[in-house]
């Protein structure tokens, strides 16, 4: 199955990506084992001899090649055969997997935020932990309604962790936001986190904000690995101009957000005024969770025009802005309007009526959040014993343990202790297989231009 047109077939779970270092020495090798059978004659025998042997030869230098980046890392351990991986048993095994290796596309790069309030540090521990992959970069926000000794152990884990201290691609916010989660503040910590992200890397592909109480469904390399085969310019959004009751309930009343200029965290204040629907600019409504695009992310934070500046200034009063600012913006915008896909990638149970706060999530929906194919869920009660069947079945990740993938060469008991020298080296897994499956709906001719930026 393809995610679009032009690119390959989906690798299966056991095909891993490999450097193609040694891309010479394997087209060597194909040429040499693909003799003629004609040269099997009497006359052609020792020919075939010596043709076989220096292949051989070739073979054991490749194989000792392909070591040494994994080795390096770790002199004296043993290198242990990943899990779920299959051993190469003969040339041609070797040959194939090299060559599906070569013709994979190069893996993006995620900029995570990760965010937690009040009594939320160690599970945001837990949840980058799940996310955690070289290759990505994460940032943490403990906001300031967390008391300091909470934001400093926090801290303290990100610098003592060898693994975050080798790698440097997981940062804090320093000077902490004070967040009310129904006003503008979150937007603003969104958009200062963004800013950070892209001023410290110039890299990543894509920017996903988290909070804690939300969950990985699939493995980082699953997510890279379908995300390879995407255009760098699809925006995941969920939207729609049909904002229905939020028109009276959240657009027309007027709010005061405290957490603009107080030092303390308290509800939104209401104003006796209303005002009436925007004509300049058409409202736009939906999920608060987002995969946008560094260029988009760029628009947003520099903007070399002045919609989404103005947009922050009519959301500043909006109740619930982190549900509509985003949306607005990308859907005004002629630039971006036509580069979305109507999906957040979340798994949410929401009440009924009116779908206004999700249903935290347990065992029972287990089964449903397996079968959609989303990338992540919320939100979940903390140390759910859903967590620990996500983790054992679909992580296959150990109890405070990174999320095994292509980047761990350490033992079967913990794999991801050594960490290889290749961060791009992948190895989906059936998650990748579900995720796709979702992708592929949403990126139809059927749903993917109907659904953008339009009412439903």
């Amino acid at each position: 199955m393809m995610i679009r047109g032009n690119v390959p077939q989906s690798r299966s779970p056991t095909q891993s990506r490999l450097p193609g270092e040694a891309q010479r020495a394997v087209d060597g090798v194909k040429n040499l084992l693909q003799v003629p059978f004609s040269l099997a004659t009497t006359e052609g025998k020792w020919l075939l001899s010596f043709l076989a042997s220096v292949a051989i030869s070739i073979i054991l230098l490749l194989l000792a090649t392909l070591g040494l980046g994994f080795i390096s890392h770790a002199p004296s351990v043993t290198i242990q055969p990943a899990r779920d991986s299959v051993q190469p048993e003969n040339a041609f095994q070797i040959i194939e997997k090299e060559s599906i290796a070569n013709s994979l596309p190069p893996p993006p790069k995620f900029a995570y935020l990760i965010s937690g309030t009040k009594g939320d540090g160690f599970r945001m521990q837990r949840t980058l932990q799940a996310l955690y992959h070289p290759h990505n970069y994460y940032l943490l926000h403990l906001d300031l309604e967390a008391p300091t000794r909470e934001r400093v152990e926090l801290a303290r884990y990100v610098r003592k962790e060898p693994m975050y201290d080798e790698v440097k691609n997981v940062f804090m916010v320093g000077k902490a936001n004070l967040v009310t989660y129904k006003g503008p503040t979150m937007v603003a910590a969104t958009l200062h986190g963004a800013a950070i992200l892209l001023r410290k890397v110039k890299d990543w592909d894509w920017f996903i904000n988290l909070s804690a109480s939300d969950y990985p469904l699939i493995t980082q390399d699953d997510l890279l690995h379908v995300f390879s085969y995407l255009p760098k310019d699809l925006n995941f959004i969920e939207h729609t101009s049909d904002i229905g009751w939020k028109e009276f309930q959240r657009a027309k009343p007027i709010i005061i957000d405290p957490g603009l200029y107080l030092d303390k965290k308290t509800d939104i204040f209401w104003a006796t005024q209303r005002r009436a629907i925007p004509t300049a600019f058409r409202l736009f409504t939906g999920s608060a969770w987002i995969v946008l695009t560094r260029s988009f992310m760029e628009y947003c934070t520099v903007g070399w025009d002045n919609l989404p500046r103005t947009l922050l200034m009519y959301y500043t009063n909006f109740v619930s802005s982190p549900e509509g600012y985003f949306h607005t913006v990308i859907c005004n915008s002629q630039e971006f309007r036509n580069t979305t896909v109507n999906h957040d990638l979340h798994f949410i149970a929401w009440d009924n009526p009116p779908k206004q706060h999700p249903l935290s999530l347990s065992l029972d929906f287990y089964d449903n959040m397996t079968t959609s194919g989303a990338a992540f869920a919320r939100k979940f009660q903390k140390d759910d014993v859903v967590l620990d069947r996500i983790d054992e079945e679909l992580l296959k990740r150990g109890k405070n343990k990174f999320t095994p993938g292509g980047w761990c060469i350490g033992p079967l008991d913990d794999p991801c202790a050594v960490r290889g020298e290749n961060a791009t080296l992948l190895r989906p897994g059936p998650g990748a297989r579900r995720f796709e499956e979702l992708v592929v709906r949403l990126l139809s001719r059927y749903q993917f231009r109907a659904e953008q930026c339009v009412g439903i």
